[in-house]
């Protein structure tokens, strides 16, 4: 081989190198992996102090994977479990809808919503009352919801309007009421990622003398809210622990009170019984026995359940 040539090729692998370096460092850095990696070794050796204490998502594994909800042909969004009717309800932004769900992700009823620009988010507080989140308007509205009903006018609701870092289709995506303390956690997509605890709400929306706060639920340390996007958020009511969902990571985390993560669930394929990456999660909720249950776009459903012993 003539020295030229032999030099070219060496030259040509070493740039071939640093670029498939440099691309290699590109997606590490974008989907935070050495962040992940680290917390998901500090969570797994703290499994013997809260593995009985938690949800603990390491345990659980896929039941019913991207079943599509017949009935439902696009942009299903929010999930809340409704411990009163044993069922689940989820939001749809156009048309704006809410649809009832069984525990196997069939379809029960559907809901016509007036006055929605972008529902992303609902959530049951107890009895009929729910409530439900438009992320470009960034407003809450508290609803009643009967059985049988198949019509809400948000005219007719209370409304709540938060209008920070307003921009566009990065506002409001999830909601979860904690019945415990009575407050709504509201979580920001991105730009920035925000977890808004809001209390008070009830009395405001009843009529009486209202003491409304609005705090900022930070994890602790603050770098552990790694996630890249936040698309919903559920509070488990036994333990009282948050449950992140975030589409752009396919990644559940648990955090307790205090903001420690304890746990997660990372939606990617061969992990927790999974033949495929959820696509695009949006929804998340658990109902009384523990199980996991997620919406991901257009119309899948999953369900995840905890298995005891080795995984």
């Amino acid at each position: 081989m003539l020295p030229g040539a032999d030099l070219k090729k060496r030259v040509f692998a070493r740039v071939f190198l640093g670029c498939a370096l440099v691309l290699l460092a590109g997606v590490l850095l974008h989907y935070k992996l050495p962040t992940l990696a680290y917390y998901w070794v500090q969570t797994t050796a703290s499994a013997d102090e809260w593995r009985s204490r938690s949800v603990w998502l390491p345990d659980y594994r896929v039941r019913i994977e991207a079943r599509p909800i017949e009935g439902v042909s696009a942009n299903v969004s929010g999930l809340t479990f409704n411990r009163q009717s044993g069922t689940l309800f989820a939001v749809i932004n156009h048309p704006a809808q809410i649809v009832e769900l069984d525990t196997r992700g069939r379809l029960l009823r559907r809901i016509t919503v007036v006055g929605a620009e972008d529902l992303e988010g609902i959530s049951h507080v107890r009895d009929d009352d729910f409530i439900l989140a438009d992320e470009r308007r960034q407003q809450l509205y508290h609803i009643r919801l009967g059985a049988g009903q198949t019509l809400v006018d948000l005219a007719q609701s209370a409304r709540f309007e938060l209008g920070i870092d307003l921009n566009g289709n990065r506002g409001f995506e999830g909601v979860s009421w904690d019945g415990a303390q009575q407050r709504l956690f509201v979580v920001k997509e991105k730009k920035p990622l925000r977890i808004l605890a809001i209390s008070g709400l009830s009395a405001l929306y009843q009529g009486k003398r209202f003491d409304v706060q609005v705090k900022e639920w930070r994890p602790v340390p603050r770098n552990a809210l790694f996630l890249k996007d936040l698309s919903s958020i559920t509070l488990h009511e036994e333990t009282g622990n948050l449950f992140l969902l975030s589409d752009e990571s396919a990644l559940v985390a648990e955090y307790n009170e205090q903001g420690r993560l304890l746990s997660m669930l990372p939606m990617w394929p061969g992990l927790h019984g999974l033949r495929g990456r959820v696509p695009r999660a949006e929804g998340i909720a658990i109902g009384p026995d523990g199980s996991l249950y997620i919406v991901s776009e257009p119309n899948l459903f999953y369900r995840f359940e905890r298995e005891v012993g080795p995984q």
